[in-house]
């Protein structure tokens, strides 16, 4: 049985309080704040997809393409946060109607393409913040969960670093 549980960890598949030295309450918490961080990707998506369609102006039609890779790369984030959530015993929380209630990042609706790359970029520096809180309360209790944060937040510090480069262009 612990060989078992020792095999599961290694996979990520650990249930809630095996072999990851986390106990019940402690798991439920993380599982929140991963839910939190699935209602944040979501509606970046969500916002990024819109800029996409809406973004208008000389440098658009390169910087709508980018919105669109970085709303597909916001998706791929919230699945691999959703099965984590699974793994850990938990149910990915997507109900559209409190989405921007546990957002860490707000909906955009700007129309202009400046406006649309702050907007962005506020969002995204956000998320990182997030992500680094996460990374330090989960420490070594869950390595699992860890490298899956510093893989998301990896990738959001791309995105930030892009934005910003549009801003000063």
């Amino acid at each position: 049985m612990a060989q078992q549980n020792a095999l599961n960890h290694a996979k990520g598949t650990a249930p809630a309080d095996a072999a990851s030295g986390t106990d019940a309450s402690w798991t439920q918490g993380v599982i929140k704040q991963l839910n939190d961080s699935l209602a944040t990707e979501l509606v970046c998506m969500l916002r990024y997809r819109r800029h996409h369609y809406t973004a208008h102006g000389l440098a658009s039609a390169k910087i709508a393409d980018e919105f669109l890779v970085h709303s597909q790369e916001e998706a791929g984030h919230a699945d691999r946060l959703a099965k984590r959530i699974v793994q850990l015993g938990g149910q990915p929380d997507f109900k559209p109607d409190s989405l921007s209630q546990r957002s860490h990042a707000a909906y955009d609706d700007a129309s202009g393409l400046k406006a649309m790359i702050q907007a962005n970029l506020v969002a995204e520096q956000n998320a990182i913040e997030n992500y680094t809180q996460l990374i330090r309360h989960v420490g070594d209790r869950d390595p699992s969960t860890r490298r899956l944060i510093e893989d998301i937040l990896a990738v959001e510090q791309q995105h930030a670093e892009e934005l910003q480069s549009w801003i000063t262009e």
